[in-house]
């Protein structure tokens, strides 16, 4: 999904690596863990941390596990962050809603994935398109995914957070539930929420994502 991104970045000469979590991708056949997630996204880290300052990039899930790894109390590399459509608290009667629907769309013949095919083919340009699925969908890792984000402590990361934030957003996003929260924890944080746009903005809107991660790329490098 990430595959207009890393196109421009190389255009710029940006060395970029896009990680697979647990279950997702080339790591379908794992099975999800909260702990292997965040692992991996330290690995990726702290490997493109002997090179130069981090900017690390965020999207849905991975978003509010980036939120939650650069906010810990550790304090990683990281020198900037972009997390996209993910302000959201995983909790409650909204995950739980999230939950029973997608084990209502599993349960049907072919897991839901021709309504998914009908929505991407209808949400995300031609140039775009070809990147959802070309990895596969993590049906398998959804409902222990979605279920292992409740333990999350967001609120405190947020607070913690003392590195360039940008939270961005869709202008119809199912996921902007708690913006308001998020911006409040994070004063620092600045929010560019993106017109015509739904969650997947990253597909979507590729040339106004690649706008914001230029514009992070320059606050990141004027910093280090």
């Amino acid at each position: 999904m990430w595959r207009s991104q890393l196109t421009w970045l190389t255009e710029h000469d940006v060395p970029a690596h896009a990680v697979d979590l647990p279950g997702h991708g080339t790591r379908m056949a794992e099975p999800f863990a909260l702990d292997s997630a965040l692992a991996t996204i330290d690995d990726a880290v702290r490997e493109a941390a002997t090179r130069g300052p981090v900017l690390l990039v965020g999207h849905s899930m991975g978003g509010l596990l980036s939120l939650e790894y650069v906010g810990s109390e550790s304090r990683p590399p990281v020198a900037g962050l972009i997390a996209a459509s993910c302000t959201a608290l995983p909790r409650g009667a909204a995950l739980q809603t999230y939950r029973t629907l997608a084990g209502v769309l599993d349960r049907l013949p072919d897991r839901g994935i021709w309504l998914a095919e009908q929505v991407l083919n209808a949400t995300i340009p031609p140039e775009t398109r070809p990147d959802f699925a070309a990895g596969g969908y993590a049906l398998d890792a959804q409902d222990v995914a979605l279920r292992s984000l409740a333990s999350l402590d967001l609120t405190s990361a947020l607070g913690r957070i003392d590195v360039p934030l940008w939270l961005v957003n869709g202008q119809f996003d199912q996921l902007r539930t708690h913006e308001s929260l998020f911006t409040r924890l994070a004063p620092q944080a600045e929010l560019i929420v993106v017109p015509r746009t739904s969650h997947l903005v990253t597909a979507m809107r590729p040339r106004v994502f690649n706008a914001v991660l230029q514009l992070a790329l320059a606050v990141v490098r004027e910093a280090n």
